[in-house]
Order: structure tokens, then sequence, then C-alpha cells
């Protein structure tokens, strides 16, 4: 496992300093403004270079206000640990948008780097409460309590988007019956640290 740690930006001073943290996970060689970019690889763009694999060590309990992890969740190999470090940085009510890829989505195949892959249901394990799905899952597997704000299934079809994102019920139904004959792209969600 790579154990590099390079802080470019001295984070913990950041912290200190009470301004707004939002963390970028694998934002690779394109920089948003006012994110820190945390990535494995130690790109001209990158503020911190480690490996998510490794959690978050360097980060202090209730520290981080957003996390963005866009295209970077299914590389994670010890995903429910790296969920259980994401909940501990944030700050309470601290917010993880994320996208991830689909199940049904064949294009998600091909990256060999890819671990894992992503359903409806996979997130309401690290919830408490229960999301509006009507299937619900065991709530024993961790400590993490996130209040799914959204979750969005994101199709190359507009309309299809419009169609199944009407009610929860739609996805549910979709994911069900409908994902083996019409892929979807991915999973686009919020979700709120309770503490």
């Amino acid at each position: 496992m790579n154990d590099i740690f390079l802080d470019k930006i001295n984070i913990k001073e950041k912290i200190l300093s009470g301004e707004k943290i939002i963390l970028e996970f694998g934002g690779g060689n394109s920089k948003k403004a006012g994110r820190i970019n945390l990535d494995i690889l130690n790109l001209p763009e990158t503020d911190i270079v480690f490996n998510l694999e490794n959690g978050l060590p360097f980060l202090p309990d209730n520290s981080i206000d957003e996390i963005h992890a866009t295209s970077s969740l299914e590389h994670i190999a010890n995903f429910n640990f790296l969920m259980e470090e994401i909940y501990r940085v944030l700050k309470p009510n601290g917010i993880l948008f994320a996208f991830v890829p689909h199940f049904s989505n064949p294009y998600f195949y091909s990256d060999p780097t890819h671990q894992r892959f992503f359903g409806l249901y996979t997130f309401s394990y690290f919830s408490k409460s229960h999301f509006p799905y009507r299937r619900k899952v065991p709530k024993f597997y961790n400590s993490c309590n996130f209040r799914i704000k959204k979750q969005k299934i994101i199709f190359h079809s507009k309309i299809l988007e419009k169609i199944f994102n009407f009610r929860f019920r739609l996805q549910e139904i979709y994911e069900k019956y409908f994902s083996p004959f019409v892929p979807c792209y991915g999973l686009e969600l919020t979700l709120e640290a309770v503490k």
C-alpha cells in the first residue's frame, strides 16, 4: 500500500485558521477554486499527495466543511473504512458531495483501477435513518450517520433522468426492473454528517 504523504499547503494551519475547508478527492490535473485537491498522484495541481486507502489520519475529527468525491470512491478497496474516516473528519452537518458509477454502466468495467460499483441502496448502509426507499438495509455495519439529502440517477438521456428521478419509488423501479436493459451512468449524492 502506498504510504506517501506530502502536504504542500500545510492543511493543519488552514484548519487552525478557522477558514472553510473543502476537500476534493482525486482532482487529478484540474484544480477547482476554493478546494484543496487531495490525490495519490503528485501533480502540480495536487495540494496533498496521499493514498485514500489509508484513511485520513492527518485530519482531526470534525475539521472539514465539505468533501467532493467525483469519480473517486470507486477506486477504493476498503470503502467502509474510508466512509468512516469521511464521517469522522466532517464537521457536524458537514457535506459529502459524491458522484459514483452505477453497477449497470458497462463503461466502468473497462477501467482496471475500479474496485467497486454502486447501487441505489449503497449509501443507505451509512445512514441510521431510512431514506425514503421501501427496501430497508442493516444499520449496524458501521458507526456513520449520514443523512441522504439527495440521490439522483444520472443517465445519458435527460428524459430518462427526469422520469426516474421524479419520485424515489421510480428510482427503485428503475434499478430493480429496468437497469439490466437501460443502463444509467451513475449516482449523484449529497450526504450530510449527522452528529
